[in-house]
């Protein structure tokens, strides 16, 4: 008895390679795109390890636990690392960064996240990629939370690796990411006598065995269901609109934000101003006194599907996120979200005001 999701045949290059062209074109992109067969900490480490090396200088921009992650990866490659640490409620500014590499003239590589979900906050990847490129730093940029729900155009704004994953607003599963590659990060890695080959982490072994070929031979069976569900990923958000899918993580977000305001019990933004915060995930810090995680589990009690989790690590006890992304980027999710920690709230003896949440909601994002 066949089954769709058992008996798939083998993924052909043919296939595959239009799968790339459609991840490409996501990114409005005329750069070389390498598809990864893994969460995206796969192609993140290996373009770290690809560009950096020992002699480099990196500057490391830390807005959330990734940029901490890239900065121990980088160490561990045998770069100097710069580490451009600001408060998690904030954003990095490219003055920031402009000053960072003014003091370090010779940083060579610059890594940042675009979106941070776990913190909530967003970077100005556009203006802090003018600045990189004056500098002459190759640029990578983590994007994964980021592509599909805020613009994000790698070749206009002198990205040279740009990481990308499903699992996010494009609303697919977690076992496939990507990369855009640019001609200046090719010469920079295949250049690096320390950069992976003959490697699950190699971008050299794709470009040599793959792209360098005509992408006519695969150099190992893709993960067939992956692969179609980045498909199918990229081919919903052409048949919605990518600005209509953008629209509607940002609308998410501002409802969010002011329903949580409006509905009070001591909630307040975690990230303080509105245009750091991301689309895909609000952030909220809980009252003194009162634990996230435990305000979380009582949130979900009566629907454990709702998007809902406590921060990590020490944010645990402080910090809710509302990660409205993907299929949870609607009115629905936001209005169920809040209802379910204001009756987690007024359970704690907090005072909150749903009908008014509700108010502001509806005022943020009408309904249709």
């Amino acid at each position: 008895m066949t089954h769709p999701f058992l008996d798939l045949p083998p993924l052909t290059a043919d296939h595959f390679a239009a799968i790339e062209r459609r991840v490409a074109r996501l990114l409005a992109t005329e750069q070389d795109v390498v598809i990864t067969q893994g969460e995206a900490l796969l192609p993140l480490e290996g373009c770290i390890r690809g560009g950096a090396r020992p002699g480099s200088t990196a500057l490391n921009v830390v807005t959330g636990p990734y940029g901490q992650t890239f900065g121990n990866w980088l160490r561990d490659c045998g770069a100097q690392v710069v580490d451009l640490a600001v408060p998690f409620h904030t954003a990095v500014t490219a003055d920031q960064v402009a000053e960072a590499l003014a003091e370090h003239p010779e940083i060579d590589f610059v890594s940042l996240v675009h979106a941070e979900a776990a913190t909530g906050n967003t970077n100005p990847v556009a203006e802090i990629g003018e600045v990189v490129r004056a500098h002459g730093a190759l640029f990578m940029l983590d994007a994964v939370a980021s592509v599909g729900a805020e613009p994000l155009l790698p070749d206009a704004w002198g990205v040279d690796l740009c990481v990308i994953g499903a699992q996010k607003a494009m609303g697919g599963p977690a076992g496939v990411s990507a990369v855009s590659v640019s001609a200046r990060a090719w010469e920079r890695i295949a250049a690096n006598p320390a950069a992976p080959r003959r490697s699950y982490l190699s971008l050299l072994d794709w470009k040599e065995r793959w792209i360098d070929g005509g992408r006519t031979a695969l150099p190992h069976a893709p993960a067939q269901l992956e692969m179609l569900g980045l498909e199918a990923c990229a081919a919903r958000i052409e048949d919605e609109g990518l600005e209509t899918v953008m629209a509607r993580h940002a609308s998410a977000a501002a409802a969010t934000r002011a329903g949580a305001v409006a509905l009070g019990g001591g909630l307040e933004p975690y990230v303080h101003e509105a245009r750091d915060a991301a689309p895909v995930s609000t952030t909220l810090r809980t009252p003194a006194g009162t634990d996230a995680a435990a305000l979380v589990t009582a949130a979900l009690a009566a629907d454990p599907a709702l998007p809902l989790v406590a921060g990590g690590g020490a944010l645990s006890k402080e910090m809710i996120r509302v990660n409205h992304y993907g299929a949870d980027a609607t009115r629905g999710a936001v209005l169920s979200s809040l209802a379910a920690l204001g009756a987690a709230l007024t359970d704690a003896g907090r005072r909150v005001d749903i009908e008014a949440a509700r108010r502001a909601v509806s005022e943020t994002w009408p309904s249709r």
